[in-house]
This record gives structure tokens, sequence and C-alpha cells, in this order.
């Protein structure tokens, strides 16, 4: 069974300075994979889910903050928006909790190849609480 793979991504819901409020972790979703990427997470144990909006993907989390890096491998200072594609080295940790286990994700390093600055993000309008149904 192969420890780690290279996977080609697109980048959702990046809270890598930030805990998310939800889970309490730095997190990540990896969105957009393709069939051998799905295919080679699965061979390490690894569940992947689908949605409309973001395809196969896994949410890797952590208790640390995650660096991510560009082309030339310097730590990125920009905040990684929607839709950034990524080049992500992906392994698995093992966990048990109460009377569950499992094999989760592992992000061991993210390169964005395609920066969306969060900051250049599509604004979201703003409701006037007259157009709320």
């Amino acid at each position: 069974m192969t420890e780690r793979v290279k996977i080609k991504a697109d980048v959702m819901w990046a809270y890598l300075e930030k805990p998310n409020d939800m889970s309490g972790k730095y997190q990540v979703d990896l969105c957009n994979l393709s069939d051998p990427a799905v295919a080679a997470l699965e061979d390490m144990g690894i569940a992947v889910r689908q949605k409309e909006d973001k395809g196969y993907f896994i949410t890797c989390k952590s208790s640390n903050p995650i660096k991510a890096y560009d082309k030339n491998g310097d730590q990125l200072d920009a905040t990684v928006g929607n839709g950034s594609g990524a080049i992500a080295m992906v392994g698995f940790y093992e966990w048990t909790f109460k009377n569950k286990e499992g094999r989760s994700p592992s992000l061991k390093k993210l390169v964005i190849t395609d920066l969306v600055s969060y900051d250049d993000a599509e604004p979201v309008e703003e409701l006037d609480s007259a157009d709320i149904l």
C-alpha cells in the first residue's frame, strides 16, 4: 500500500492560519479530484466524498497551522481563496475515538499553483433585511 500520493486539486474553504469554527481545526478541502487521484486515495483507505459543487474531494485537518507554498518553494503570505489550484502531497493517519476507528487524510505539503487570493474572491452581495424571505 502506498504511504502517500501527489494529487492535483482545487482548494476550497482553506482555514490555513486560523481554525475552522465548527471543527476547531485548521483544515482545507481538496476538490475536483481526478479519477486516478480518487483511486489512489481509496487504495490508501481514505474515504473520498462527492458533492455537486466540489466534485470528488477530501478534507485535510490539522491541529497546527497549515503552510502553503508557491511553485518556487516560498511560503505564501496571501490568504488562499476558493478555486485556487494546488498540488498536494497526501498521506494518512489512523485514529481511534471511543468505539470507532478509521483512517483520515494527512496533508504533507500544499503547493498553490494558481492562487486566487481570498481578497479577490467574488464579493458576497449584501442583503437588505427586507429582502429576506
